[in-house]
C-alpha cells in the first residue's frame, strides 16, 4: 500500500507572494485545509489555514477598515508559512508517512515524485480512508476479534476454523504477556456459526 494509491493527485498551490486572503479563499472555495507553496516548480513551503487565520488582526483592534484592508493586501503567504517542509515520497509505504505525520503533529504531507516534484498531498482524511479500506469496512461480512498466542502458527490455527467462510481482511496488535490480538472482517459462507467453530478449536473470541 503505497502513498501514490491513496493521495490527492494535483493539489492547489500558491505562490510565496500570493496574499493572505486570496489564499483563505482558495482553502474556503476548495474546502481542503492546506497549500502547498511553489517557487516556479520548486516546493519552498506549506501553509494551513490556521496559519493564515492566525494572521489575521484581533477583532479587538482599533485599525480603521482602510487601515486593516491595507494592512491585510500587504501580507503574503511568504511571512505565514511553514518551512522547511516535512514531505512524504510517491513509492514509500503508507504507514511510513502516516507515522511521519503523527510524529510531527502534522495533518498533511505535500508528496514529491522520483524527480523530486510535488505530484500530490496526503492528508489525515486519506490515512482514514486507507485505514477502513484495509479492513475491509465497506465490504460487509462480520467482525472477529480473536485472542491467541504470540507464537508461529496461531494464525494458521485461527484460518483453518474461519473455513469455509472468505477472510477479507487481517490486522493484528498487541503482542504483551505473549498474547496477540488479530482482527479480522469475514464474509460468505458458514458466517452463522463461524465465532463457535473458532471457538471449538480453543482461540478466544473477543467479539
Amino acid at each position: 500500500m503505497l502513498v501514490r494509491d491513496w493521495m490527492t493527485r494535483n493539489p492547489t498551490t500558491v505562490t510565496p507572494d500570493t496574499p493572505v486572503m486570496d489564499a483563505l479563499k482558495l482553502l474556503k472555495e476548495g474546502g481542503f485545509r492546506r497549500l502547498p507553496v511553489m517557487d516556479g516548480d520548486r516546493l519552498v513551503g506549506i501553509t494551513t489555514r490556521k496559519d493564515l487565520k492566525d494572521a489575521m488582526p484581533s477583532k479587538a483592534t482599533t485599525l480603521s477598515v482602510w487601515e486593516l484592508n491595507y494592512l491585510l493586501s500587504k501580507l503574503t503567504v511568504e511571512e505565514m508559512m511553514a518551512r522547511p517542509v516535512i514531505t512524504a515520497a510517491e513509492g514509500e509505504y503508507m504507514e511510513d508517512a502516516a507515522l511521519r505525520m503523527q510524529e510531527h503533529h502534522v495533518g498533511g504531507l505535500p508528496v514529491l515524485n522520483d524527480a523530486g516534484r510535488l505530484s500530490g498531498i496526503i492528508t489525515t482524511m486519506d490515512v482514514l480512508r486507507a485505514f477502513t479500506g484495509i479492513l475491509g469496512m465497506r465490504e460487509g461480512g462480520q467482525r472477529l476479534t480473536l485472542d491467541m498466542p504470540d507464537v508461529p502458527g496461531s494464525l494458521e490455527r485461527a484460518t483453518g476454523a474461519i473455513l469455509p467462510s472468505n477472510i477479507i481482511s487481517v490486522a493484528t496488535f498487541g503482542g504483551e504477556n505473549g498474547r496477540r490480538r488479530f482482527v479480522m472482517r469475514v464474509s460468505g459462507e458458514g458466517l452463522k456459526d463461524v465465532r463457535e467453530r473458532v471457538r471449538a478449536t480453543g482461540i478466544d473470541v473477543l467479539d
